[in-house]
């Protein structure tokens, strides 16, 4: 009788090579994983002056005024009602939109400033985005310049 040495399992070096292999791919993962989700967390403040936007140039319009002659009082909004946990320090001076991007310490992470840009009453109004956050991958893709 001949017995087969049949190998079951993995032997050490198996399970070690696995083992790097996960590692490596994490250490890809996780720090794309953490720029994509301050991304998403920044892309909320950029997301909440849309509504501004809408309302400061209907608000212009109504008064037969430019965008840039329009205060966040003259819409009817309060700035307080407009801070979310993510986002604070929101204001309108002159139709530029200001906000901050609030990191999950509760510090400031960065401003988001949106320009109107409309020659006259009867133009289009087109709206630039800058940024003062430290780090531009962390900056949603409308206001990366």
């Amino acid at each position: 009788m001949t017995r087969s040495s049949h190998q079951t399992g993995f032997t050490l070096i198996e399970l070690m090579i696995v083992i790097a292999i996960l590692a490596i791919l994490l250490a890809i993962a996780v720090p794309a994983y953490q720029n994509y989700s301050i991304r998403a967390s920044n892309s909320e403040c950029v997301n909440l002056v849309a509504a501004v936007k809408l309302a400061l140039v209907d608000t212009a319009h109504s008064n037969g005024v430019t965008v840039d002659n329009v205060q966040l009082a003259d819409v009817g909004m309060d700035a307080a009602t407009t801070n979310t946990p993510r986002c604070s320090d929101f204001d309108v001076v002159d139709g530029v939109i200001t906000i901050s991007s609030t990191g999950s310490d509760g510090t400031s992470s960065g401003q988001f400033s949106f320009s109107p840009v409309q020659a006259t009453i009867n133009d289009s109004v087109s709206w630039t985005c800058t940024s003062s956050h430290p780090n531009p991958q962390h900056v949603p893709a409308e206001c990366r310049s």
